[in-house]
């Protein structure tokens, strides 16, 4: 029988070198390394080489004034992470695997001073044969993260970014660089004689008129001394369908139909049931070889046309259950830029926040990452369904998706491997090629121009892999995907607006041009919009460091980082002076971030079923921006703006 092992309970040291120089020592050993520049520290698996740094001195708190310049060095160097594998774990004559779901970004795998094999991609899970270099004991496991890209910012083009690391560590125009390095998700070994699963595709579906569950299941399995497969559904202790079968028809997939389920309802519509999927391996005598589990729910979503939509529109209005939802949510990033070391209770955490505030869907952006096996099982629970994005951004410069052919082989690998990690998650409602994704007017790469669409080669690839792996979920080239990228109030009324982008700012006045422009929209869904909003007073003194606050404006260079969110002569158009305190220019810029959007949102919803919804950018920050369009703060706490979204959203 297969047993697994969480490495995160080893002791790990980490120690750092000039790029290359633990080469020249064959046997090496960090502790006792005399070429560490960096000499061994305590570190934490999962987590990240910055916060180990942090914890011991040798790296200032990068939330602080312009301390995240000072962690830059980092990035040039070679860490080495290293813990010794308990000989109780290893059987003779089983094979030990290390399994790692993530690793940011790239470097070796060495088990006793010799190479196991070399990773080079931050979205795909790994597994390493470490048996051919295991000793009889005292088995030295080392990890080393290499010098990782220079640039992949928000800034270049994106038809060249194809090394495949968060791009939004580089800076954003929400977050400082801060380029992680280091595991950021579970690492186990497994300790198998191979009498197991691999590749388990397990997908929900509900038919709205008989009310009653769909289940598909499917998986390849791995040993001569495997009899039978024995699938069960459960809610608590009650079976509610069980079935054994050859491993043979398993791989064929098993449908099961007619399941008597309570189904699974999006926040604000209804509950939440979650039933338990078992797939256990027995061999001839019943004998335990294996096991999978899933945590399932029940649902169907199907989109329909906006009401009185122009001909030949994308649908937008999003029906579960048989019945019209109306998706009301925010856009979801790392809860910190060194989102390897986020504990669970802060995603749940601020997942609650945004239920309490009626929330019931969130868009993982593509600059980031997968969102965590935590993060969904929390939106299965609260009921917030997800929209997901493959990991491609806009860059500016061009926003074109590389579509070179090791690119297109890549970016299918990890489309892959997020489907299969995540697709049995009944909070799951569509897959997304990536954020902001355009080609020019004229169909060049350059220009921000429309969204591209399913005749670029990557992201026609996408599509067919999800069509492939999970037909019954929904695929969009990008978001915003058109026709238009954003909606211009001079062409309201031409049928050009799907689900558009913008605006995050309002440039006018609030009593009669912004107004307005909301009051005559036509745009069928809005996946971004926002507006600007300061931090609270304490929170951005807390964190100025030695800088001065004041002034607000792209003269401090502590809000120059972000300056585009800077409102200072807004403040001064409106009251004919300069703000006299800190305190007044953050009250000005709250109250003004709460109203802007409480008259977007209200318009938008207001027209529903003429629209299908709106996702505001963003949801949280994840470092303490001095202003922003988050609507939570640094320490995920509402900003009156938050406040103000939330009536409007928990309206029936």
């Amino acid at each position: 029988m297969k047993k697994v092992y969480d490495l995160a309970g080893l002791e790990w040291r980490l120690a750092g070198f000039t790029p290359f120089q633990w080469g020249f020592e064959p046997s090496l050993d960090i502790t006792k390394s005399p070429n560490a520049e960096i000499p061994a520290i305590p570190a934490k698996v999962p987590g990240s080489v910055q916060l180990a740094l942090r914890q011991v001195g040798l790296l200032p708190d990068w939330n602080v004034g312009l301390n995240a310049r000072l962690c830059e060095w980092v990035e040039h160097r070679h860490w080495i992470y290293q813990a010794v594998i308990p000989d109780a774990w290893l059987e003779k004559g089983k094979k030990a695997r290390l399994h790692a779901l993530g690793l940011d970004y790239c470097g070796v795998i060495r088990l006793n001073g010799k190479d196991v094999s070399r990773f080079e991609n931050g979205f795909v899970p790994y597994e390493f044969d470490l048996t051919p270099h295991l000793a009889e004991s005292g088995n030295v496991l080392q990890i080393i993260f290499e010098c990782h890209p220079a640039w992949l910012g928000q800034f270049g083009y994106t038809s060249k970014m194809t090394e495949w690391k968060p791009r939004f560590n580089y800076t954003w125009d929400w977050t400082p660089r801060l380029v992680q390095i280091g595991v950021w998700d579970a690492i186990s070994l497994e300790v198998t004689d191979e009498q197991e699963f691999s590749h388990i595709a397990c997908t929900t579906d509900a038919d709205p008129e008989s009310r009653t569950g769909i289940l598909d299941i499917s998986g390849f399995v791995h040993g001569s001394q495997v009899a039978v497969v024995h699938v069960t559904l459960r809610l608590a202790d009650e079976i509610i369908q069980s079935q054994s079968v050859a491993p043979e028809t398993f791989a064929q997939g098993l449908s099961w139909r007619d399941l008597p389920v309570e189904l699974w309802w999006p926040h604000t519509q209804g509950a939440q049931p979650l039933y338990d999927v078992a797939c256990r391996l027995l061999d001839g005598e019943g004998n335990p070889l294996d096991q999978e589990t899933f945590q399932v729910g029940f649902r169907h979503i199907g989109w329909e046309p906006c009401e009185g939509a122009p001909e030949g529109a994308d649908p937008w209005l999003c029906v579960v259950n048989g019945q019209r939802v109306f998706l009301q949510g925010v856009n979801w990033v790392p809860v910190l830029p060194n989102f390897a070391d986020v504990p669970e209770a802060y995603i749940r955490q601020r997942i609650e926040l945004y239920k309490s505030l009626g929330v019931n869907i969130l868009r993982v952006w593509g600059g980031a990452v997968l969102g965590s096996e935590a993060f969904y099982r929390t939106c299965d629970e609260l009921g917030i369904l997800v929209w997901q994005e493959f990991p491609l951004s806009s860059s500016g410069l061009d926003n074109w998706p590389p579509d070179s052919e090791h690119a297109i082989r890549d970016l299918s690998e990890i489309a892959e491997s997020y489907i299969e990690r995540r697709q049995h998650h009944v909070s799951l409602a569509l897959w997304c090629g990536g954020n902001e994704l355009t080609h020019g007017l004229e169909g060049r790469k350059t220009g921000i121009g429309n969204p591209i669409d399913a005749d670029h080669p990557l992201i026609a690839q996408l599509k067919q892999i999800v069509e492939d792996l999970d037909p019954k979920r929904r695929f969009l080239p990008t978001s915003s995907s058109g026709p238009h990228f954003t909606a211009a109030e001079a062409d309201f009324g031409k049928g050009l607006h799907w689900d558009v982008h913008g605006p995050w700012k309002a440039a006018g006045d609030l009593e009669t041009e912004w107004p307005r422009y909301w009051a005559t929209d036509d745009a069928l869904f809005r996946s971004e919009t926002g507006a600007p909003g300061a931090s609270p007073v304490e929170l951005i003194r807390q964190y100025a460091g030695n800088l001065d606050p004041m002034p607000a404006s792209a003269a401090n260079p502590l809000w120059r980082r972000f300056a585009w969110w800077i409102e200072w002569d807004r403040f001064v158009a409106e009251q004919g002076r300069e703000p006299q305190t800190l305190e007044e220019y953050v009250a000005w810029s709250q109250a003004r971030q709460a109203k802007a959007l409480a008259i977007a949102v209200g318009a938008v919803k207001a027209r529903f079923p003429k629209v299908g919804g709106i996702i505001l950018w963003m949801g949280h920050d994840c470092f303490p921006c001095t202003a922003n369009t988050s609507i939570v703060d640094f320490h995920g706490q509402p900003k009156p703006a938050a406040l103000a979204v939330g009536e409007i959203f928990r309206r029936a």
